[in-house]
Parts: structure tokens; C-alpha cells; sequence
């Protein structure tokens, strides 16, 4: 069994099936990406470099934007990635 998910082919993250630590590797489609810090399970890992303001895709399709460049190996969540969904509008 795989540590990580990717549910679409084009997604620029991954998810965390287990607990990750600082400097584990995960080997994402043959490239082998070092990870910058922990990451608990479910969560995103980026496997691709993020610019500020692009896209973060999950299912293949925008979960919401980068507040700030993202390289693979980082944590992709709240204080990096500005949500497309609307909360109590």
C-alpha cells in the first residue's frame, strides 16, 4: 500500500495516507520528493512547485489558490492556500 494518494492525474498535491516526518521521501510517478517538514495524515503535501496566487488541484480541479510560493515537499493547508469554497455566505 501506498503512504500517499494522488486521486487525479494533473492534482499538484498529494494526500497523507499516514503520518509523515521532516526528511521522510515519498516517490511520486518515479520522482522522489523529500518532505520539508511533518505532515499528518489526510493532509496535502505539494509534489509540484506552487506559485503564489496559481491553483492548488485536488480531483483535478481548484480546492483554491497559493498565498505564497510552495515547493513539492512542503504542507499545503490553511497557511498557505486561500480556499475557492465559501464558508456562511
Amino acid at each position: 500500500m501506498e503512504k500517499f494518494v494522488q486521486l487525479h492525474i494533473n492534482d499538484n498535491i498529494v494526500i497523507a495516507l499516514k503520518k509523515f516526518e521532516t526528511g521522510d521521501i515519498i516517490n511520486v510517478n518515479g520522482e522522489e520528493i523529500p518532505l520539508k517538514e511533518s505532515i499528518d495524515f489526510g493532509h496535502k503535501i505539494a509534489i509540484k512547485p506552487i506559485s503564489k496566487k496559481n491553483k492548488i488541484l485536488k480531483y483535478g480541479l481548484s480546492i483554491g489558490s497559493a498565498t505564497q510560493n510552495i515547493v513539492p515537499g512542503e504542507h499545503v493547508h490553511s497557511h498557505n492556500l486561500e480556499t475557492d469554497y465559501l464558508i456562511n455566505q
